[in-house]
């Protein structure tokens, strides 16, 4: 599914000494099939973008179209027919005080309008153990442990799983490795890269890592003060390193002031 924000603008505590401008005329399309990554400073509009992309956020100005729809107005649980999300805390994104399968079957019931009557039986409970077992977490033989007893990585591989398990037509990552380890961030990215490549998802990744934003997807777009500075295409995002794109940063310094001390905490941030 083509997603496509036109002219957004969003300010949060609008007229008070807090206002904060977090996006300025952005321009974007996410086209059908694409991966996209995000990256830039704190405060860069990245998660608010996301959240305009997702509903949770509404714009000020401007318009979203998915597919032929215009969805501007349309909140997140209006928005869950097509999108799905996982967050940077998996608590966010699941029900800990349920079990696995039983947080497998509300994702794989969201969206639907309504919630028939259903129960866990034989049938359902072998296609989740199925896809349970493609984590490689041995939680397939576990769909009966409360998600809340769970380690970080397996929560949030679980809820990567709840978010897929349905095939979106649009997946939003927000930051989804961020609080984990790196080992755990490390399975989790692979089986984001999977997931998405296999079902050939339209998938937009919010990353406070430059590695992960060059390695994965088509296209990274770059941010800054609420506008994006850069949309960098597959062919030249492969050319790139880390260090590139700090330059790139480093360039917007110069032109935009941004301060040195910005500058040295990108470069240790995205190390």
């Amino acid at each position: 599914m083509n997603v496509a924000l036109s002219a957004i603008h969003k300010r949060f505590n609008p007229g008070t000494m807090n206002e904060v401008y977090a996006l300025r005329d952005v321009n974007l399309e996410i086209r059908d099939g694409e991966f996209i990554t995000v990256i830039g400073t704190n405060g860069s509009g990245k998660s608010t973008l996301l959240n305009v992309v997702a509903g949770a956020v509404v714009p000020d100005s401007g318009t979203i179209r998915a597919g032929e729809e215009d969805v501007t107005g349309q909140r997140d649980f209006q928005r869950a027919r097509f999108v799905s999300r996982v967050f940077q805390n998996p608590f966010m994104g699941t029900a800990p005080g349920m079990t696995i399968a039983e947080n497998l079957l509300l994702a794989y019931l969201r969206g639907q309008g309504h919630y028939p009557r259903v129960s866990l039986d034989k049938r359902r409970l072998a296609f989740f153990r199925e896809r349970v077992a493609e984590l490689e977490m041995g939680l397939e033989d576990r769909l009966d442990t409360v998600i809340g007893t769970l380690s970080g990585g397996q929560r949030q591989a679980v809820s990567l799983l709840m978010a897929v398990i349905r095939e979106p037509e649009v997946l939003l990552l927000d930051e989804h490795t961020a609080a984990l380890d790196p080992r755990s961030a490390a399975q989790v990215i692979a089986l984001t890269k999977t997931f998405i490549e296999r079902g050939r998802l339209t998938a937009f990744m919010v990353t406070h890592s430059m590695g992960q934003a060059l390695d994965l997807g088509n296209r990274t777009v770059m941010m800054h003060r609420g506008r994006i500075i850069d949309d960098i295409p597959e062919r030249e995002k492969r050319r790139l390193t880390v260090d590139d794109l700090l330059d790139k940063f480093d360039d917007v310094r110069k032109t935009e002031k941004l301060t040195a001390e910005m500058i040295e905490q990108l470069r240790r941030e995205y190390r």
